[in-house]
């Protein structure tokens, strides 16, 4: 298949596939969390 004859190969594409899913779920799942004033607070007006 696709001229690829060493598993280790499809495993090596196999977890990149992975990796990138779960980078792409974490990434949704974690968007602006933690986004609140006492993490982020505004310069004080002087």
């Amino acid at each position: 298949m696709l001229g690829i004859e060493d598993p280790g190969i499809y495993l090596a594409y196999l977890l990149a596939i992975a990796c990138l899913l779960f980078s792409l779920w974490f990434g949704i799942t974690h968007w602006n969390r933690d986004d609140k004033e006492n993490t982020n607070p505004k310069k004080p007006k002087i």
